[in-house]
């Protein structure tokens, strides 16, 4: 008996030693059946608050499928940029899904869980500019959103950390450059006029179609993409076994096609494919 015993209290201990092991992330998502999700809530549409002040858009779609598929509930918070992006969470947040690029500088922080759509970023121009092509830009006044891979790319710092990208080609000479602290506010600038405040703003080509649809004065200038760039779930780097659950995950919702339709229904294009 008293062997018996003895076995079964080893083998509670050792079962107490692989749960007090497991990663942090998973086991706190685990015991709680729900998840934090960081994102952002002033981009539309990518993530954004609809007229009944409710959190929508594309992320968030994406976010609630995950949480489905994990069989837990939901729930997000709308962080600034640099803290959704800079890691070091302390447990504030379970999974950032807020359409973060993979960059070099990130990696060190933030573990990046796996791609789930690739965004062309966009030349937009007042729709009475006379501008026709980037070279038209050079010496221009450019408005971008602060702490953000537009930031880089202007500044000519751009390093995307992922497999089988071209090299970043830098076109532009800026004259000056303007940061915003939300991704709407360089177009609320652009929209005054070509020259009164930006000249032009480098933006997602998603971001840039929310705004003409919603009624900006402002257009794309045709046949030049200033980067493509794939776009990352991320979560906190001390627990890969959590960063692998979920990675699994987005993999599967691009083969089952799902990213395909979400895309599709709030982009009008499937931007999932590599």
């Amino acid at each position: 008996m008293k062997k018996l015993l003895a076995l079964f209290v080893l083998a509670v201990t050792g079962l107490s030693v692989t749960v007090a092991n497991a990663g942090e992330t998973l086991d706190r998502v685990s015991s709680k059946k729900a998840m934090v999700v960081a994102t952002n809530g002033g981009w539309p549409p990518q993530g954004y608050l609809d007229d009944n002040n409710q959190l929508v858009g594309f992320d968030i779609d994406v976010s609630r499928e995950v949480a489905k598929r994990l069989g837990v509930e939901i729930s997000f918070e709308t962080p600034d940029w640099a803290t959704l992006t800079g890691g070091h969470w302390q447990g504030r947040y379970d999974l950032g899904v807020g359409s973060v690029t993979p960059t070099k500088a990130r990696a060190k922080v933030i573990d990046f869980v796996g791609v789930y759509y690739y965004s062309p970023y966009v030349y937009v121009v007042h729709k009475d500019s006379t501008a026709k092509s980037v070279a038209d830009l050079s010496g221009k006044i450019i408005g971008v959103e602060t702490a953000t891979t537009s930031e880089d790319f202007v500044r000519r710092q751009l390093e995307i950390d992922a497999p089988g990208l071209p090299p970043v080609e830098y076109k532009l000479e800026p004259g000056e450059i303007r940061t915003f602290a939300d991704s709407m506010l360089p177009f609320d600038d652009l929209r005054l006029g070509d020259g009164v405040r930006l000249n032009a703003v480098i933006a997602p080509e998603q971001t840039a179609q929310n705004a003409i649809k919603n009624g900006y004065p402002v257009k794309i200038l045709e046949g030049d993409y200033a980067f493509r760039e794939p776009l990352v779930v991320i979560a906190e780097k001390k627990d890969p076994e959590w960063t692998a659950k979920v990675g699994g995950i987005v993999a599967d919702m691009k083969k089952d096609g799902t990213l395909a339709t979400l895309t599709t229904k709030w982009y009008g294009k499937n931007y999932s494919a590599d």
